[in-house]
């Protein structure tokens, strides 16, 4: 029988989360507009400089077809919209602000328990530990809240609240 890997040779879990967020990063996927979209909104986190636009197109069986973004932001922001744009992509509406509702309770409610089933979303968690940060990993899930329920109003990182670090 094979020894077992020791401890060293286990891939360091935050390298991997840091891994595939910087992939994200230089690499966003979804990144541009769709030629029709039918639900938009614009995020904006002024103290990092972070600005986004979110267009989807929901059919009329309230399922999301399509997702793009466009944008500037900082690595942490623009990785959180291209793993939002996979996440969402094929997802019900209501599913989709349950998949809102757990990455708000994750990253500024603490909740540790909303993290299963995540996949790939689950690197972000990682961000809570930068409290600063959050609101560049959220700016995309409130700007995709603003779209699925048709708010016209910008999401606004000054408006969210953070956890206490």
């Amino acid at each position: 029988m094979p020894d077992s890997p020791s401890d060293d040779a286990l891939p360091d879990l935050r390298d991997l989360y840091q891994e595939v967020i910087f992939d994200h990063y230089r690499r966003p996927r979804h990144f541009g507009h769709l030629p029709q979209p039918n639900r938009c909104a614009q995020g904006d986190n002024p103290l990092c400089g972070d600005r986004l636009e979110l267009e989807l197109f929901v059919d009329d069986a309230g399922c999301i077809q399509d997702v793009a973004f466009t944008g500037e932001g900082c690595a942490i922001s623009t990785a959180s919209a291209s793993l939002l744009t996979e996440a969402v992509k094929g997802k019900r509406v209501d599913e989709a602000l349950t998949l809102f509702a757990q990455m708000h309770g994750i990253l500024v409610d603490g909740d540790t328990g909303a993290e299963a089933g995540l996949g790939k979303l689950a690197v972000l968690a990682g961000v809570r530990q930068f409290p600063a940060r959050v609101k560049c990993a959220m700016l995309a899930w409130h700007t995709l809240r603003n779209a699925l329920t048709q708010t016209a109003q910008v999401a606004r990182t000054e408006d969210l609240s953070t956890p206490q670090g």
